[in-house]
């Protein structure tokens, strides 16, 4: 009798892109169709499902139950199309000018598609190493839900010898990220009217003191020579932003409440736990004038997110193994952030290589190149060829 059918890998990514996995929504009816489609090959999936149960990672072996395998790690879940102006249908997938376009074509469903052709194409080789699919949920709020996912693999699955997490890269070798930190502040102030400031605390003016120590806290980073960890960043130093604020009812009011968002992009080699104790820090400070002038104002601080650094392995596994698949012996990092981190401060070998161009990611319009496609394509081709006779 005929094995299952393998799909192309670009028919796997028109079902992928046809579900609308914003991270706000659900991600269970993409995961049934994987699990499903993996059964057909003869390959067990686990969920491991997100608490309120709306979501679920799941993760998969083809070949021996043996250490030293591969694991291929993407996300499942993609960011929000409103208010952007596409040109084609966000939810389908599109060919055109020798690209495929659609929501998550290149962050990073079109790496998914061809990690899920290499688990089925594995399942019907003679691997000597396991090849292990890792499918996440939440990576664009931040990361943290991927931990769960890892811990769950840890204690399931034999220990890979390296991680590849396919965010895109161009198909460049990638061996380190800056890691990422977010907090939702929340400034009480008390209200009065503005004739009387003395007499009130404005919730956006104390606010500001703690975006202020931002700001100066930016400018010594840059002004301070880069460590080793850090130089080959662009830029080289840890960066705060604030990329939203709300607060106040009125001009002649002063400000009740006062919300925004405080992130963090923290290179390797620095702590994130003092840059969270710098911060408290500060809004204490702050926190403490406001109660002079009312005890019952006060500042908190709420974390939302904590991605950790990807710090590049000295004689890492990971990086010898793509560096023997793709030739690439140059040297490169990203500031934007990957489940990487959370495989390796689990022990896990990790680098990124992915198909596509970071500067596509979220855009409208969103796309991957065909020569991407088939460049990934063929590197998780020679990943099998080495699998079957390491």
């Amino acid at each position: 009798m005929p094995g299952p059918q393998i799909l192309p890998p670009r028919a796997i990514l028109e079902r992928l892109i046809a579900f609308p996995t914003v991270s706000a929504d659900s991600n269970l009816a993409l995961i049934d169709w994987v699990a499903d489609y993996l059964a057909a090959h003869g390959i067990a999936a686990t969920r491991v499902p997100s608490p309120c149960g709306t979501k679920a990672h799941l993760f998969a072996q083809t070949g021996p139950a043996v250490p030293g395998g591969v694991v291929l790690s993407g996300h499942s879940d993609v960011v929000p199309v409103d208010g952007q102006a596409w040109t084609t249908d966000p939810w389908r997938l599109t060919e055109k000018g020798g690209a495929l376009y659609g929501r998550g074509t290149c962050d990073m469903k079109g790496f998914v598609a061809l990690a899920i052709d290499a688990m089925a194409k594995a399942a019907a080789m003679p691997l000597a190493r396991p090849l292990q699919l890792a499918l996440s949920y939440d990576e664009e709020v931040g990361c943290m839900a991927v931990a769960d996912l890892v811990e769950a693999m840890v204690g399931a699955l034999p220990r890979a010898r390296a991680v590849i997490v396919g965010e895109p890269s161009m198909m460049r070798l990638v061996t380190g990220h800056k890691g990422g930190i977010g907090y939702r502040v929340h400034v009480r102030g008390h209200a009065v009217h503005s004739s009387r400031q003395p007499y009130g605390v404005s919730a956006i003016m104390e606010g500001a003191k703690l975006i202020d120590w931002a700001n100066r806290a930016n400018a010594r980073n840059a002004a301070h020579p880069p460590s080793p960890e850090a130089a080959p960043f662009d830029p080289p130093f840890t960066t705060l932003n604030v990329g939203r604020i709300a607060g106040g009812t009125a001009h002649n009011i002063t400000a009740q409440d006062c919300a925004f968002d405080l992130t963090f992009r923290v290179v390797p080699g620095e702590d994130p736990g003092d840059w969270i104790a710098s911060a408290r820090a500060e809004a204490d400070r702050i926190e403490a004038g406001m109660q002079r002038v009312h005890p019952e104002t006060g500042i908190t601080l709420e974390q939302v997110f904590h991605a950790p650094a990807l710090a590049p392995e000295a004689g890492g596994a990971a990086e010898a193994l793509v560096r023997r698949l793709t030739g690439d012996n140059a040297s490169h990092v990203v500031s934007y952030g990957t489940e990487g981190g959370q495989f390796q401060a689990r022990g896990y070998s990790v680098v990124v290589c992915g198909p596509g161009d970071i500067a596509q990611a979220h855009q409208p319009d969103e796309f991957v190149s065909l020569a991407q496609f088939a460049a990934a394509e063929a590197f998780l081709d020679r990943l099998l060829a080495d699998l079957c006779a390491s």
